[in-house]
């Protein structure tokens, strides 16, 4: 059993209602063009890092499908119900307030946003 979790590059005026909005626009393959969203970048990249998404990953991968899916403004990930699908989120978490990304889960429809800083 897996759940989605997007991350999405959001401006400051983002509330759920927009972030929702931009969630279904990339899910249904309608993608912003233009140049990648630097935050995004570093974001995937960092993630990457500490959970790769290529073949030969380990076991205990949170990773239910791979590889992760993004595009120029957002990442979005199908994790397992784990221990590893836990401290992926947790990870995400940390890293989504360090590049000021917001965070979408699509199950509860509940945004989080970063923290104002």
């Amino acid at each position: 059993m897996s759940f989605d979790l997007a991350v999405l590059a959001m401006d400051d005026a983002a509330d759920a209602t927009t972030v929702r909005a931009k969630f279904a626009r990339c899910t249904a393959g309608v993608h912003a063009e233009g140049d990648l969203d630097a935050r995004i970048v570093g974001f995937h990249e960092r993630l990457r890092h500490r959970f790769p998404d290529h073949p030969g990953r380990p076991v205990d991968s949170p990773w239910a499908s791979t590889p992760l899916a993004a595009g120029i403004d957002h990442v979005v990930v199908q994790l397992r119900h784990s221990v590893a699908g836990d401290e992926a989120v947790a990870v995400m978490k940390d890293l989504a307030a360090e590049f000021g990304l917001v965070l979408w889960d699509p199950q509860t429809q509940e945004a989080w946003f970063p923290p104002a800083g």
